[in-house]
């Protein structure tokens, strides 16, 4: 994957799974409440007024379905609000942010249960009022989603940092592999081990946050550099690909190859002082295999060798990973979408290998059979719906 290429995620219909439901629920609360269109009355719940030494007195009997508590904010610090079961345990609607002063609305949908609304302000004071009892049943009703806690994301950070170290001096290794091959003139033998270096690279997607600019240097494309592939300067695996399948000699190459093992090295001596952000993981899980859509499966960061392909591969092995490592995370909190990614992900990489010669080499992408080409996209595109759940369903919630 290259962080220089964002990519837009194809279209695709709405995941109407129930933990998606309820988490879409929260980019509502952060409208205004209102009443609905065409006159009629908006749904019960009330107004609530919060400061920090209480979270409102909401009504302690509701009807089941549609509710809506327009929220104040009276103190001057800023809050955040959550609908919750009383034990605490799972949130049916949150407000993220509300300012001194100001007035959202924290809305869901809930069936017959006890329920509470919790106050955490920027101050300090977590508050919850008094039990709502909602009477009744209701379609459509949101599913209570478990919120992750602040330090929850912790350890899977600490265990796929504990990945990249270890897998760094292999990287470091299989660079210099290459640089030796340039040095003795074996341009054959670097074309098949600036592969297995880049692969070694492209198995990391879910650190490049970490990598600084080492990660333009290592693996940025001529994508809007000012002269493109001619770019003076222009460096790492993919200036490496162009010169070596566009005819460049040993000499060429070989300061080019000095530049991408000084680069490892110095991510290598680096990475240990830099921070991975606890958002990284979650989002990445998505975000490696989106730009692969375009990158890779698209061949727009083909330039020369033909293995977008055997890259698409490597960032499935690396969304794997990093699957593995939060699946602790998302199985009480999803265990459906968990077990469908299980499923998905191992399918789609067989797709993808399905796509190698007998030889084992790498068939470009533009030379798929129209049929191949679209179950890829099509089954990809389906892969990043089901992973587009994970950045939200993920995402630390202050004392949720």
């Amino acid at each position: 994957m290259s962080a220089r290429t964002p990519s837009a995620p194809p279209a695709r219909p709405a995941r109407k799974r129930a933990a998606l439901a309820g988490l879409l629920l929260l980019s509502a609360t952060a409208l205004i409440g209102s009443a609905p269109a065409g006159g009629s009355a908006a749904p019960p719940g009330g107004k609530l007024r919060v400061d920090t030494n209480s979270c409102g007195t909401p009504g302690e009997r509701l009807p089941a379905g549609p509710l809506a508590f327009s929220v104040t904010n009276d103190s001057k610090v800023f809050a955040t609000l959550y609908l919750i079961s009383t034990d605490g345990k799972l949130a049916y609607a949150e407000i993220p942010w509300l300012g001194p002063g100001k007035t959202l609305s924290l809305a869901t949908t809930l069936t017959g249960g006890q329920y509470a609304v919790r106050c955490v302000f920027s101050s300090g004071p977590v508050l919850t009022s008094g039990p709502v009892a909602v009477v009744g049943t209701a379609t459509g009703a949101v599913a209570g989603y478990q919120p992750m806690g602040d330090l929850e994301m912790t350890a899977p950070v600490k265990a796929y940092r504990a990945y990249v170290r270890t897998a760094l001096p292999e990287l470091l290794s299989s660079g210099r592999t290459l640089d030796a091959d340039v040095a003795r003139g074996d341009l054959a033998a670097a074309r098949t081990d600036w592969l297995t270096a880049h692969l070694d690279y492209e198995r990391l997607g879910a650190a490049y946050s970490s990598f600084g600019d080492f990660d333009q240097s290592l693996n940025g494309l001529a994508n809007g550099l000012p002269q493109g592939v001619d770019t003076p300067g222009w460096t790492g695996f993919f200036a490496l690909e162009h010169g070596l399948w566009h005819g460049w000699g040993a000499d060429r190459l070989r300061p080019v190859t000095q530049q991408l093992v000084t680069d490892i090295d110095g991510l290598v001596q680096d990475f240990p002082s830099e921070d991975t952000d606890p958002g990284d993981l979650p989002l990445r899980a998505h975000e490696i295999l989106e730009n692969a859509l375009q990158s890779q499966l698209g061949g727009i960061a083909d330039y020369g060798s033909g293995t977008t392909l055997a890259t698409l591969d490597a960032n499935v092995q690396g969304t794997e990973k990093v699957l593995d490592i939060l699946a602790p995370l998302i199985r009480p909190r999803d265990p459906g979408l968990l077990d469908q990614l299980n499923r998905q992900l191992p399918a789609f990489q067989a797709e993808v290998t399905a796509c190698r010669a007998a030889d084992g080499s790498w068939t470009p992408s533009s030379r798929l059979a129209t049929a191949q080409r679209q179950r890829l996209d099509g089954d990809l595109g389906r892969l990043l719906e089901e992973l587009a759940v994970l950045p939200n369903l993920l995402t630390p919630r202050n004392h949720a």
